[in-house]
């Protein structure tokens, strides 16, 4: 595995999930992680299984819509670790409707969370990564931004516009050896699929169709995101910038 000794990461989102596992690498590699999540309680609990392992965590309650929670998160940060060296947006939220279904406050709501979020963190963080030239900047995107998804038309939007503010972030902060990626992780066994499933007949009609159509024949471990993030988080992908790459058995291959 890719050894992350010294360095220090923000994994919004953390608190379970994809970004459970994310914040669970990072730390058994050796990085000291802050997870910024607005569920206090579940990030806390994640927090203590690492602490259990032997390695070093802390929970911050955040909600990456709002820039002065983000602001003050960094701040917290800053008291527990100092500045940073890796920052992982993964924070996401979607509901599966067809658009005929949805609202402006569902895509308010969507938008917010999964591309305003990303544009607060890495505004708020990026200071620290230019003033001491270097950084590591990953982004949880979908497939669906790649490709589109039915009943995720906002979220699939949203996501792409996570991926196209990546490449220009990429080429913005190339000069000071910041490198800015994207990783589309495929149908996840996460608790947000699981929600998708039980609250439409349409999330639950596709999502529980999946296995019989990815190649490998299994939806993703959220383990498989993670370790997709640890090696673009590692010095050993230092000369990777711009790049989107799909974790998704398969699924698609674009």
């Amino acid at each position: 595995m890719f050894r992350l000794d010294g360095k220090k990461a923000i994994v919004t989102g953390g608190a379970q999930g994809i970004g459970r596992a994310i914040s669970m690498v990072l730390a058994t590699q050796g990085a000291r992680v802050v997870i910024a999540d607005l569920n206090e309680e579940k990030a806390n609990d994640t927090v203590e299984e690492i602490k259990s392992k032997g390695y070093d965590a802390v929970a911050i309650k955040t909600d990456v819509t709002n820039l002065d929670s983000v602001k003050a998160m960094l701040a917290n940060a800053h008291g527990f670790f100092g500045s940073v060296d890796i920052l992982v947006n993964n924070a996401g939220w979607d509901r599966m409707l067809l658009f005929k279904q949805t609202s402006p406050d569902f895509w308010d709501k969507v938008i917010n969370i999964n591309y305003k979020g990303v544009l607060n963190c890495v505004y708020t963080v990026m200071d620290d990564m230019i003033e001491q030239k270097n950084g590591r900047i990953i982004s949880i995107s979908s497939d669906a931004a790649k490709v589109g998804s039915t009943g995720e038309s906002v979220y699939a939007g949203a996501k792409g516009a996570v991926i196209s503010f990546s490449k220009t972030m990429a080429r913005e902060l190339a000069r000071y050896n910041i490198t800015v990626n994207v990783v589309c992780p495929g149908p996840t066994e996460t608790p947000l699929v699981d929600e998708l499933k039980k609250e439409s007949e349409l999330g639950n009609k596709i999502l529980s169709s999946m296995e019989k159509i990815i190649p490998l024949r299994r939806m993703a471990r959220p383990e498989d995101i993670a370790y997709a993030v640890c090696f673009l988080a590692s010095d050993e992908a230092e000369y990777i910038t711009g790049q989107v790459l799909s974790v998704n058995g398969g699924l698609t291959m674009c």
